[in-house]
């Protein structure tokens, strides 16, 4: 349970840090970053998920500081921020689990009807199955389903922006693997 002296603590050392004295941050952020990683780690239940929450979280803190009112709310401000970062992260990663599923779910056996050199094919298979799951989505989809990159953006629940980034990424993946191949 906290105690008063505990709460006049945290709303010196806010005040502090927000005018601008890095002892002051250095000594809040000692303070806080154990309890937020505690918080973190009890609502995501796995320390690097945390430690990455409270990482993120830290440097909304800090840029958010000088908007604080009432220094005396930091404790709650704080592990509020910290709980938005934690519910972020699981959302991230069940939605990248939910990706690398549907993924491995694909059908191993790609068609490449305009392969005439089964190599080629066996190739270009395996240098697809070596892209990141996202990638391997976004290739999957736009190259082999004939989707575009709005239809690809929203199936993969992305902006297009990001589709024509993973895209980018793959193609040049892929055609240095393939060329690699060539010169063995």
């Amino acid at each position: 349970m906290r105690k008063p002296a505990d709460y006049a603590l945290d709303a010196f050392l806010a005040a502090s840090a927000r005018s601008g004295d890095r002892e002051g941050m250095r000594q809040l952020a000692k303070r806080w970053y154990p309890l937020l990683t505690a918080h973190a780690w009890r609502l995501t239940g796995n320390s690097d998920t945390a430690q990455d929450a409270v990482q993120e979280a830290w440097v909304e803190i800090v840029r958010g500081l000088p908007g604080l009112r009432d220094d005396h709310a930091f404790a709650a401000w704080a592990y509020r921020i910290t709980t938005r970062r934690c519910a972020r992260l699981i959302g991230q990663r069940q939605s990248d689990r939910r990706l690398a599923q549907a993924v491995e779910a694909e059908p191993r056996e790609t068609s490449f009807e305009d392969t005439h050199d089964e190599g080629d094919a066996a190739r270009l298979k395996r240098a697809m199955g070596q892209l990141p799951p996202d990638q391997r989505a976004a290739v999957a989809l736009f190259h082999l389903q004939g989707l575009s990159v709005a239809e690809t953006a929203i199936a993969l629940d992305v902006p297009a922006g990001t589709v024509k980034t993973r895209l980018m990424h793959a193609r040049r993946k892929l055609r240095d693997s393939l060329e690699g191949g060539n010169n063995e």
